[in-house]
């Protein structure tokens, strides 16, 4: 432990970050057991029952959801995710010239395809 001690810098650059991280795990680990230690105990049913907005459940938390949500979660992160490579294509649009247009103009189109078939197969309709 000597050695481990004596072989840290303080002008090291990783120094501050292994600092701060030691900080912020030792108080995370202080704070839970404060909190287990210091914290009230009293456990009722009502404490533990299921609580959501306010409202007392339907059904019980196995109910199948059907495939329709998804599906609409899937294409909404496929289209999500097509902003997140145009935005920097659009910012890099000078320097990349014809070449940067037409490889942004078929992504599109394959895309665009995508859309048209989901919405053909009826991907989009909403009952």
């Amino acid at each position: 432990m000597a050695n481990f001690v004596s072989s840290i810098r303080f002008s090291d650059p990783y120094f501050s970050v292994l600092l701060m991280l030691g900080i912020g795990v030792g108080m995370a680990v202080a704070f839970v057991l404060l909190s287990q230690a210091l914290g009230p105990k009293r456990y009722d049913r009502v404490k533990y029952s299921v609580y959501e907005c306010g409202v007392d459940p339907f059904t019980t938390a196995s109910v199948r959801i059907p495939v329709k949500f998804y599906l609409i979660a899937l294409l909404f992160i496929l289209f999500d995710l097509e902003s997140a490579f145009i935005y920097p294509w659009a910012v890099l649009f000078r320097q990349l010239g014809w070449f940067g247009f037409i490889e942004m103009g078929i992504f599109i189109l394959i895309l665009l395809a995508g859309l048209i078939y989901a919405w053909k197969k009826g991907a989009l309709e909403w009952q």
